[in-house]
């Protein structure tokens, strides 16, 4: 016989029990209606792709963090890192899709990153995004979205923080920094509501080399209010389009009605290499210190690489793990241990056929019902829907199946009622 194998699972990576999977997915069941409320239709893709179809497409420190391999028939490839450049790959693929195509993907993606609080190496995506806009209603719609989905959760203090990677770019410029070095520099900057100011500009000096000027030049363009972007920017022909385009976002966001939520961080820069304009970030205000929950912006140069074609695009991902596990900081998640409304016990083997029929004509009317694994010693069965956190039982002995009725115990209160079988699941609003 063979040795046993030690039970374990690889660190970043976790198991979902159903007390914790229902709550999740009831989750994900309220952010999918937002999505659809909005327009955008469900998309899946394979979780594995060739490794050329992602590599390049999330700068240095991205393409590291890939999970990649030699399959059984010598091919490269790798687990997707997010649900973006699948996306472009589909476009590529389905040139004659109805444009603007909005989409929205909830799925797995893999990253090799060092676990923590709320990070982990396998996780959850919801995208929504915009294919073919390149109007600012598409970025701001993909704001109101996500404004949305936290509301529908329950989330009351929350701010949407936007950018826009025009301003940086004609920023870089301004400082004469371009290629590896620029991104660097926007990872630094982008580490300042985590790190301060004097962390930043000691890591801006050190690790990007800026010099003093340069570093001040910086600041004082991360201390200005919006409406000292086009004074700042006066010989930027890019600093001023991405000032207007800041603007237009925040007017969109004030007829939309979720100005009061959104905010203006010129901090922002989103690491990755294929933001070219809006970039926002989504952090829960009572829980700033798991990070943003929710994130994207547009990329119009990125679907472009699959094909040739310059297409405009523009997406907001939500880190379902992440957000989940703020949800479950702030109390807005009720946890399960079972989808069941209520236990159908069974008095004994003579009355098993007709638990049977019960529960079915509860589930006929919507009533997720069980009916026991067995049969007598009710106190046994009431003690396992206990341990299941079912609030309900049905108790069906042979007298009152005789008479068409059945008891229906409220097993938190110990109330109980005597009803007729057909009434049963109007006592659920059934």
């Amino acid at each position: 016989m063979a040795s046993p194998v030690e039970a374990r699972i690889l660190r970043g990576f976790r198991d979902y029990l159903p007390e914790v999977m229902l709550p999740r997915q009831r989750m994900l069941e309220q952010v999918a209606r937002v999505f659809e409320s909005f327009g955008f239709a469900p998309l899946s893709t394979p979780a594995l792709e060739y490794a050329d179809i992602l590599v390049g497409k999330y700068g240095d420190e991205g393409d590291k963090l890939l999970y990649r391999f030699l399959d059984n028939g010598e091919r490269d490839i790798a687990l997707r890192y997010d649900l973006t450049v699948p996306l472009a790959r589909v476009v590529g693929m389905n040139r004659d899709l109805v444009k603007p195509f909005k989409r929205y993907h909830i799925a797995p993606v893999w990253r090799a990153e060092t676990p923590g609080r709320g990070r982990f190496r396998e996780f959850s995506q919801c995208d929504v995004d915009i294919v073919g806009s390149d109007s600012i209603m598409a970025d701001a719609e993909c704001l109101a979205v996500g404004a949305s989905v936290l509301k529908a959760l329950g989330v009351e203090r929350f701010q949407l923080r936007v950018n826009n990677r025009k301003l940086l770019t004609a920023l870089l410029e301004r400082v004469q920094v371009s290629g590896n070095a620029a991104l660097g520099v926007l990872r630094t900057v982008d580490k300042l509501p985590k790190i301060g100011e004097e962390k930043t500009r000691e890591l801006l000096a050190t690790e990007n080399k800026l010099d003093t000027p340069a570093i001040d030049a910086v600041f004082a363009f991360l201390k200005l209010a919006p409406e000292e972007l086009n004074s700042f920017f006066a010989d930027s022909e890019i600093g001023l389009k991405g000032a207007a385009e800041l603007h237009e976002l925040l007017k969109l966001a004030s007829e939309l009605g979720i100005r009061d939520c959104v905010a203006v961080d010129l901090s922002i820069a989103r690491g990755l290499d294929y933001y070219t304009g809006t970039i926002y970030e989504t952090f829960l205000l009572d829980l700033e210190a798991i990070g943003s929950v929710m994130s994207g912006g547009r990329y119009d140069n990125l679907l472009g690489m699959f094909g040739g074609e310059s297409i405009p695009a523009v997406g907001i991902s939500l880190g379902v793990d992440r957000l989940f596990y703020g949800l479950q900081e702030l109390k807005l998640v009720r946890e399960q241990a079972s989808p069941t409304q209520v236990l159908v016990t069974v008095f004994d083997e003579s009355t098993r056929a007709q638990a049977y029929q019960v529960a079915a004509t509860l589930r006929a009317a919507g009533v997720r019902a069980e009916v026991f694994l067995g049969a007598g010693k009710l106190k046994k069965q009431f003690q396992y829907a206990d341990r299941k956190q079912i609030p309900f039982a049905v108790v069906a002995g042979p007298d009152e199946l005789a008479r068409g009725e059945v008891t229906l115990k409220d097993l938190k209160s110990g109330t109980q009622s005597i009803l007729a079988i057909g009434a049963l699941a109007g006592a659920f609003g059934a």
